[in-house]
């Protein structure tokens, strides 16, 4: 449930569990201005940088957030990303939040965009996505401590925020001002509200140099600061060291491939995309219409908490660049239990901020089923058309795009620019570039033989809705799915699949899978399976049958190809059955450590998808 607020006759928002207000009576904005953006050099300090990263305790209503959006999108020499990551133990609801912001009609506009992705707020990392990517806010939803253990960057800017320290003071305590110091490279300015003796004499002892400066009324003072140690810093790992933009080349033009051009461009980079296909979208990627949707299990398992993060992720992008209701549907799904088993996470409501929760009887009747069948529905969640996503990234500026061109090798160009030359299985170059990213699908093995990359066959079944057809208005999926009424060229059509043959790459439609992919269809949705049969049984259905790639756990796998290739080759691939989910996800992932950007997942979660866990199992060692 949503944090409860009271609301002051005087329109101050105070919370109950801290006996505290939210903020300085004088205003937040101006607050925000004066204490954190004015304690930061703010906007003079990031003119013409590439990016700029805060880093804030204590979200609350986002104001302070708003304020530094607001700030970045005046300013004409601002850096081309803004990130801004606020650590929220107890997050308000989405009325409030909107409340907050009417007493500030130049946010209010900034604050409706952020609360209509103010959803899904479960603990753990949440990316939100404003000015088509530009500006990324990563809120951590939960206690300050773990949450800063969980993210890995270098802050430019740190903005000390949250209840008072006699009312908060795990917020202020010596152990988690140095958690935020780690933070820092020399030169981070620090700001603050608060002059509180144990907070300065803390920040001091973590290498910080401190002033005071006139505060806001009604109070006399705030703090200001430099990360100046006496001590060398060490940095914490390669991902602290950020990356210039300059060229790279991706080998693939699927999901994965595109994702990763997209990302990189956005960035500043000048992308080169590479496929042995004569179209973008050839391989899995060429899937008619595709399901996005979570994997929930009893104990949120990492899968299930992957996913989430993932759908996010690629949601906000469905909803920048394509048109819904022709090249995606906001639908919802139902996933049918048919093991009986619907159990979900402890904790979890129908009215919490999981978006997951047992179907509904009237949900089940009208998709045919009983109404106590054992089902979930998912909220966010729905179709996608992939190849219209691959469209819609690969035409971003500043990305070429090169078909018909298959990369056989990889080789080193030397010490200097370029550092890496694409070469054909005749030894002509195809392409050079100082970085590259193999995401070639299944197909990566040729360039990725140390990895055990495994193809999957799937087959699918299509036919076109005709009057009076009848069929479940929303996806159903469980064993096997149904998708309904999706458009195409021909009309709206249906799809029914889809099957996982492992090691195989026989894109041969076989009428086996199409009678298994009926006997699921009949088990998953009997009443359905027997509207179909008609059009089944006079050949009126079309098949469609790809290749996906798996890993030997079933995660993607994003990260240097191996140990000493951390500055060059890069995979990215190996998204299974999922790619709609984990596509955007693992492409800014992928950024966010060439960029020693903050992580738009928990680092263990970020772990589990990289490809040094491959390295441990074949007895390689890392870098």
């Amino acid at each position: 449930m949503a944090e409860p607020v009271d609301w002051r006759a005087d329109g101050i928002p105070r919370s109950a569990r801290f006996d505290d207000i939210y903020h300085s009576e004088s205003g937040a904005p101006a607050q925000a201005r004066h204490v954190f953006l004015g304690g930061c050099g703010l906007p003079a300090a990031w003119a013409e940088a590439p990016q700029w990263r805060i880093l804030e305790t204590g979200f609350g209503f986002g104001l302070n957030f708003l304020t530094t959006w607001q700030a970045w999108r005046r300013d004409p020499q601002r850096p081309r990303l803004l990130h801004f990551v606020s650590i929220e133990a107890f997050p308000v609801s989405r009325d409030d939040l909107l409340r907050a912001a009417q007493a500030y009609p130049d946010l209010l506009p900034q604050a409706v965009q952020l609360a209509s992705q103010w959803h899904g707020l479960l603990p753990g990392f949440h990316r939100l996505w404003f000015d088509a990517g530009q500006v990324l806010l990563t809120l951590c939803i939960g206690d300050v401590q773990p949450m800063l253990r969980a993210q890995r960057f270098e802050a430019d800017s740190l903005f000390l925020d949250g209840f008072s320290p006699q009312r908060n003071p795990a917020m202020w305590s010596a152990d988690t001002l140095k958690a935020v110091s780690r933070f820092a490279r020399r030169g981070t300015r620090v700001a603050t509200w608060t002059i509180a003796r144990a907070v300065c004499d803390a920040l001091a002892q973590c290498g910080f140099q401190l002033t005071r400066a006139p505060g806001m009324p009604p109070k006399r003072d705030c703090l200001q600061g430099v990360f100046e140690p006496t001590w060398e810093v060490r940095r914490r790992g390669p991902e602290a060291a950020p990356l210039a933009a300059r060229r790279c080349a991706v080998v693939g033009a699927g999901l994965a491939g595109a994702a990763v051009a997209a990302s990189l461009a956005r960035r500043g980079w000048q992308v080169e995309v590479l496929d042995a296909a004569q179209r973008p979208a050839s391989g899995a990627s060429s899937l008619p219409a595709g399901l996005l949707a979570p994997h929930v299990s009893p104990d949120d398992a990492l899968l299930s908490r992957l996913t989430r993060a993932g759908i996010r992720a690629t949601w906000q992008q469905l909803e920048q660049w394509l048109a819904e209701g022709s090249d995606w549907r906001a639908s919802g799904v139902l996933e049918r239990r048919t093991d009986g088993d619907d159990r979900l996470p402890p904790g979890w409501s129908a009215a919490g901020p999981n978006e997951s929760w047992r179907a509904d009887p009237d949900r089940l009747l009208a998709a045919g089923l009983p109404a106590a069948s054992a089902a979930l529905w998912h909220a966010r969640a729905g179709w996608v058309r992939p190849a219209r996503l691959v469209d819609a990234w690969l035409a971003r500026p500043g990305i070429t795009l090169r078909m018909g061109c298959r990369v056989a090798r990889i080789e080193a160009g030397g010490t200097g620019a370029p550092r890496w030359v694409l070469r054909d299985a005749d030894g002509r170059s195809l392409a050079e570039a100082d970085r590259v990213v193999v995401a070639a699908g299944f197909e990566s093995r040729a360039l990725a033989p140390e990895y055990p990359l495994q193809p999957v066959r799937g087959q699918v079944e299509s036919g076109r809705m005709t009057d009076g057809l009848g069929l479940p208005e929303a996806p159903v999926n469980g064993d096997g799915h149904l998708i309904a009424d999706v458009p195409g060229p021909e009309g709206p059509g249906w799809f029914v699949g889809a099957t996982f043959d492992r090691d195989s790459t026989d894109a041969a439609p076989r009428s086996a899978d199409t009678a298994f992919n009926r006997e699921r269809l009949a088990r998953l949705l009997p009443e359905t399976a027997a509207r179909l049969d008609g059009q089944f049984a006079t050949g009126a259905t079309r098949t469609w049958t790809g290749v996906r790639c798996a890993s030997a756990d079933r995660r993607p796998l994003v990260g240097p190809l191996g140990p000493g290739t951390a500055d060059g080759v890069w995979l990215c691939t190996a998204l299974g059955s999922r790619g709609l989910s984990f596509a955007a996800l693992c492409a800014e992932l992928l950024a966010a450590q060439w960029h020693g950007e903050p992580l738009p997942l928990q680092a263990k979660l970020a772990a589990a998808l990289g490809t040094q866990r491959a390295w441990r199992e074949s007895g390689r060692q890392a870098f």
